[in-house]
């Protein structure tokens, strides 16, 4: 593919994008009791790939997503659905809030079915919003 992506796009996203998948990160766990969450920090990464995909072609962009979109989006849908119907399994209604207490670098966090939910949306954001991205820049080849 000839790109005509500016000179700066091309330089600068190659160290951005780290930092874009960082701040997804962040957005992601701060949105439980803050705006943020899965949505939205599935867009901010979405939107990393995506200026990839500009500077440096479709090709590009699937080598920085790693996996093809449809894995990201199957696994999303399956972590989002799991999440929900986990708690059934309890005894406890649909979508109810199951927690559990993790030891991580010597401190105690409690996670549960909301932030795999929340992952799961990351991942369908992210799956959907490459897809089309890619779709739309081999369609231009």
């Amino acid at each position: 593919m000839r790109t005509r992506a500016s000179l700066i796009l091309r330089t600068t996203i190659p160290a951005l994008l780290p930092l874009f998948l960082v701040f997804s990160v962040f957005i992601f766990l701060r949105g439980h009791n803050e705006p943020g969450g899965g949505f939205s920090a599935g867009l901010v990464a979405s939107a990393a790939f995506a200026l990839m995909t500009v500077a440096f072609g479709p090709d590009a962009g699937r080598r920085a997503l790693g996996l093809q979109p449809q894995v990201y989006l199957g696994a999303g849908i399956l972590l989002s659905g799991a999440s929900l119907l986990m708690p059934l399994a309890a005894g406890k209604p649909m979508g109810e809030g199951m927690w559990t207490t993790l030891s991580l670098l010597g401190r105690e966090v409690k996670v549960g079915t909301p932030l795999a939910f929340d992952l799961g949306v990351l991942l369908v954001v992210v799956g959907t919003a490459s897809g089309i991205v890619f779709a739309l820049a081999e369609e231009r080849d």
